[in-house]
């Protein structure tokens, strides 16, 4: 199926809202994650049948599930990051909180959830990861950390603008996402995992488009009603002022872990 569809009425559960007004640019300019993970993950769903990707954002973990698993289910709760999304003949969008995904009970081998796990109610998301999970079904949640740029003088730019211009406006997940998840304890027994990197060469105007997405520039400009990439572009302009491509890195941490093999509980049927 190639689609995008709506929540029932009354379905959609109120959440944090950071980045409906970045979609486009979210699509645009946010990375795509490394084909060595995908690869991992369907090496060890116990099948290619079914993914859910939640919390999607524009599809960017969906379509690189798309390349192993028969049918990918993608959901978010905002209606503007789906509507961003890029379709795919094998990835469902669905607009549909994470705690309330309406899928069906132990159908889908694999449960990801990409940049995103911060933003959810995590406990009651864990439920709903293990009720639609098959049994030996696999969840997997991964996060990435502060943005590193080559080059000392536009590395030490990008730090401070973080770190400290941009550092009372990240919202307080943020800081999870930060940590690794080193304080998350998945609701099964972990995996081990092989580590991945994420690794990208961009021009200047493409780093500046990603950093446009961040929750915290979004919260800047709500409060300050003024953009602070532009005072951003021009620091950056003194030492990186043409077109050149420059390695742009950050640190990937993931979490993975498999259900039990026996039948769901009643509890979730």
């Amino acid at each position: 199926m190639n689609s995008r569809t709506s929540p029932r009425e009354g379905s959609r559960h109120q959440f944090h809202d950071h980045f409906s007004g970045v979609s486009a640019n979210y699509a645009a300019f946010r990375p795509s994650y490394p084909e060595t993970l995908f690869r991992w993950l369907a090496s060890v769903a116990p099948a290619r049948s079914h993914a859910w990707d939640c919390a999607t954002g524009t599809g960017q973990a969906a379509l690189g599930l798309a390349r192993y698993f028969g049918h990918v289910t993608a959901t978010d709760a905002s209606r503007e990051q789906i509507a961003a999304a890029a379709l795919h003949p094998r990835i469902d969008y669905r607009i549909v909180p994470a705690e309330a995904s309406e899928i069906q009970t132990g159908s889908v081998d694999l449960v990801t959830v990409a940049q995103a796990l911060h933003w959810l109610d995590i406990g009651r998301f864990f439920r709903e990861a293990e009720r639609v999970l098959v049994p030996g079904g696999v969840l997997a949640v991964w996060a990435y950390g502060a943005v590193a740029v080559e080059g000392p003088e536009t590395g030490e730019i990008i730090r401070e603008f973080y770190h400290d211009e941009m550092g009372p406006y990240w919202p307080e997940e943020r800081s999870m996402a930060d940590s690794g998840y080193a304080d998350i304890e998945l609701p099964m027994p972990e995996l081990k995992s092989p580590v991945f990197s994420m690794r990208v060469s961009w021009t200047r105007e493409e780093l500046l488009g990603y950093i446009r997405t961040w929750s915290a520039v979004s919260r800047f400009i709500g409060k300050n009603g003024r953009d602070p990439v532009a005072g951003l572009e021009k620091r950056l302009v003194l030492h990186w002022n043409d077109a050149s491509r420059r390695t742009v890195a950050w640190p990937l941490t993931l979490k993975a872990g498999r259900t039990s093999n026996e039948k769901p509980s009643s509890l979730f049927c």
